[in-house]
């Protein structure tokens, strides 16, 4: 927990050594800072104070524009974090744990948890996790038996896979190995304020949510991304749940329901992973640039790719890539039309200008 007190005096003191290890918001402006930013200081009762910068976004606060709060990601404690990052993607049969990498870190593994989380935006557990699903992958593609492959990945069991396999995979292991063969895929279309609207879904949540011009267009682009699966309009026996999930995303668009709670079930590598969860952190009707996602993440370098995150994204909404823009301001490109992108942070009153 933050000790409030000494986060005001850091504050206070403009504390370059604090930057990164907590930020502070300002309720009256809408921002939020890091502690050494150099505009006046606010009250202390319209102050507060933050572990990590998507607790801070979802307070409805967006980053101050003088001090850049996000850019802290490029010091040095966040080029250490980013170190362990490869460190567990090159050692990822390895299984390094959360004592390993403290020790390596020469910090304490709470801190360690904690400042991971705040720079990468999920834990160490879950990242090692992200590494060896995207291990597993390849292996998959390359041995003759699942079981091979399962511990070549650094995995204990073939149990520890398939328990995963709906939230990292999309399918189990044999399905992915053969392309998705035998997986059903049930699909169903409906029009929206944005045009003609496909989902898909497995018996574990959405692996589909595209727009397109026709429904034909729609089927074909489904089964570009699954294209060994079992394709089938979607029956009675899923009509309930696609319609509960349509109401959902109504009201999303109708700006009744900022917030989506969609089953998902999508196939992503590691650093996928990453830019779609910081992506579900973006505040509705607030955006961010390519370079504020990739700092945010923790890869500041990597903007383009992060933008080519975006365009792999297969579930419009639910990941919002409709909120990442130029820095310049402009929309930039999006995998269902500039316009829609338009229209979506039109209807979320998001203002594009870097001024904002």
């Amino acid at each position: 927990m933050l000790n409030l007190e000494q986060c005001w005096k850091a504050v206070q003191a403009r504390d370059r050594r604090q930057d990164g290890r907590f930020f502070f918001g300002v309720v009256t402006t809408g921002v939020y800072c890091r502690p050494s930013c150099p505009s006046r200081h606010a009250l202390r009762r319209n102050m507060r104070f933050y572990e990590t910068s998507q607790e801070a976004e979802k307070d409805g606060l967006r980053p101050c524009l003088r001090c850049h709060p996000l850019e802290t990601a490029g010091g040095a404690e966040a080029r250490q974090i980013r170190d362990l990052c490869r460190y567990i993607e090159e050692n990822a049969d390895g299984r390094p744990d959360l004592a390993e990498l403290a020790a390596r870190a020469g910090i304490s593994r709470f801190h360690l948890q904690r400042r991971f989380k705040a720079v990468v935006g999920v834990t160490p557990r879950e990242y090692g996790e992200a590494c060896r699903m995207r291990l597993l992958k390849s292996e998959l593609r390359q041995s003759q038996e699942v079981t091979e492959a399962v511990y070549a990945a650094g995995f204990g069991s073939a149990s520890r896979v398939y328990e995963r396999a709906d939230t990292r995979l999309g399918m189990t292991p044999n399905q992915y190995r053969r392309g998705g063969e035998g997986m059903a895929i049930s699909y169903a279309s409906a029009t929206t304020p944005l045009g003609l609207m496909m989902l898909g879904a497995t018996d574990r949540g959405l692996c589909f949510l595209q727009f397109g011009a026709s429904e034909a267009a729609l089927t074909a682009a489904l089964h570009g991304e699954y294209p060994a699966a079992q394709l089938a309009p979607m029956d009675d026996s899923r009509r309930a749940a696609f319609h509960e999930w349509m109401e959902q995303l109504r009201q999303h668009l109708e700006g009744q329901r900022p917030q989506l709670d969609l089953p998902l079930v999508v196939r992503a590598t590691a650093f996928q992973i990453r830019v779609w969860n910081y992506l579900q952190g973006i505040p509705y009707g607030q955006v961010r640039s390519y370079a504020e996602v990739a700092a945010g993440i923790g890869s500041p370098k990597s903007a383009r790719a992060v933008a080519r995150a975006c365009a792999s994204n297969t579930v419009a909404l639910v990941i919002p890539c409709h909120r990442v823009i130029r820095g310049s301001g402009e929309l930039g490109g999006y995998r269902w039309g500039v316009e829609r992108k338009q229209a979506l942070l039109g209807r979320e009153g998001a203002r594009t200008a870097r001024s904002a």
